[in-house]
């Protein structure tokens, strides 16, 4: 049987969204992808959590800085209010329910967020001598490289040191918490990755390997070990 992986969605103008690739991107490693409804309802997402096999916090619009006590900055985007708490209950639980999760882009900065880690708004006004993370590339293309710390999830998973990723963000990490250990990091210091010290399978990262996936190895084995995850976890 194929695991249910839980994938939250983006929402404007009374529509839900979520990219295809995540989709398919589940679906070739294995597991059964389901888009899920946004509600702040506390039973609701408990009920949701009890029928899913993993959940996925896929990408998307800026994170509220007055979730990690901060005032907007001018460089910050557009947020989702809304989806923030859906998605920080949604976690909480998840990780209550020692459940796995893979967290991607603003769903590696929002967990962050939740687990009590801080955060740049914006990091060309943060941060100086930036590496290009917004990149003008196409999606599939692996823009720069990060360092793997080694034993680490994600260096048992690829087998792999230093790999290259697609990169989409101007928002990242600063710190995490101390349930946490960073495990990727690119040349300028920025995190690329983390993961939780005490969950079985929890894993962020802050580029896209969905957009990858199709043209890259260590795309795929990342999916596939994180739909094995959810398989043990049945």
């Amino acid at each position: 049987m194929r695991p249910w992986i839980g994938l939250t969605v983006s929402q404007e103008n009374g529509m839900c969204s979520c990219r295809r690739d995540y989709s398919e991107a589940i679906l070739g490693g294995g597991g059964l992808p389901l888009m899920l409804p946004p509600t702040n309802d506390e039973s609701i997402i408990r009920q949701l959590v009890t029928q899913l096999d993993g959940l996925l916090l896929t990408g998307g619009k800026d994170i509220d800085p007055s979730l990690f006590g901060e005032e907007p900055l001018p460089g910050l985007g557009v947020i989702e209010p809304e989806r923030d708490q859906m998605e920080i209950l949604l976690s909480q639980e998840m990780i209550r329910k020692k459940k796995p999760i893979l967290a991607i882009c603003r769903g590696c900065q929002l967990l962050s967020v939740t687990l009590g880690g801080s955060m740049y708004q914006d990091l060309p006004s943060q941060r100086e001598n930036l590496l290009q993370h917004a990149q003008r590339a196409p999606r599939n293309h692996p823009s720069h490289g990060i360092d793997i710390l080694e034993g680490s999830l994600l260096h048992r998973i690829t087998g792999q040191r230093k790999i290259r990723v697609n990169s989409f963000h101007h928002q990242a990490v600063r710190q995490v918490s101390l349930d946490c250990q960073v495990c990727a990091t690119s040349s300028d210091g920025v995190i690329e990755a983390y993961e939780g010290k005490k969950s079985p399978f929890l894993l962020a990262l802050q580029w896209h390997p969905e957009g990858m996936v199709k043209e890259d190895p260590i795309s795929e084995v990342i999916f596939a070990a994180f739909i094995q995850a959810c398989l043990k976890h049945e």
